[in-house]
């Protein structure tokens, strides 16, 4: 799933596709009706790759919890945020269990089943783990840096015997 370009904008119902950036602002495109609609840069707007919800252990991405939600779901539509707040809660337990309580509210709970639902019905969801461009080079810089760090603590090791 990739949400790097959808936005969330304060005072505007729904969820945005980033289409343009300009000098005053940048364009977005409504994933509920299609509308295009210029935004200033004096609007309160957040990408949805930057929220993340408060557990008790760390923060979680919104990304990690869309995704939890498609493989519980099985990428289909979730719970509807017009549920009352129990109702609400005991389903975002089952897909959070280590959420707090005491920071979470009921209110951003039907924020996030709505945003996923909107993104659902667009196709924008997935229950597939998120794949890293060049993961097997990145492995293997990876691998070759270890090595040279092994062989740098080798050479320091014999140094220091030799003094």
């Amino acid at each position: 799933m990739n949400v790097e370009k959808i936005l969330a904008i304060a005072g505007k119902p729904g969820l945005y596709e980033l289409k343009l950036q300009t000098r005053s602002g940048f364009l977005a495109e409504s994933l509920l009706d299609g509308k295009k609609i210029t935004v200033g840069m004096r609007s309160n707007v957040s990408l949805l790759s930057e929220i993340s919800m408060y557990t008790y252990s760390e923060e979680k991405p919104l990304a990690e919890i869309m995704r939890a939600i498609a493989v519980k779901e099985n990428e289909g539509p979730a719970l509807s945020h017009k549920e009352d707040n129990a109702t609400l809660i005991a389903y975002f337990k089952e897909i959070l269990p280590d959420y707090d309580e005491d920071r979470v509210y009921a209110s951003d709970i039907k924020k996030v089943l709505n945003w996923y639902n909107i993104l659902q019905a667009k196709g924008l969801v997935s229950k597939e783990e998120p794949k890293v461009a060049n993961a097997e080079a990145i492995k293997e810089e990876v691998v070759k840096e270890v090595k040279e760090e092994g062989k740098a603590k080798k050479a320091t090791k014999k140094t220091k015997k030799e003094e």
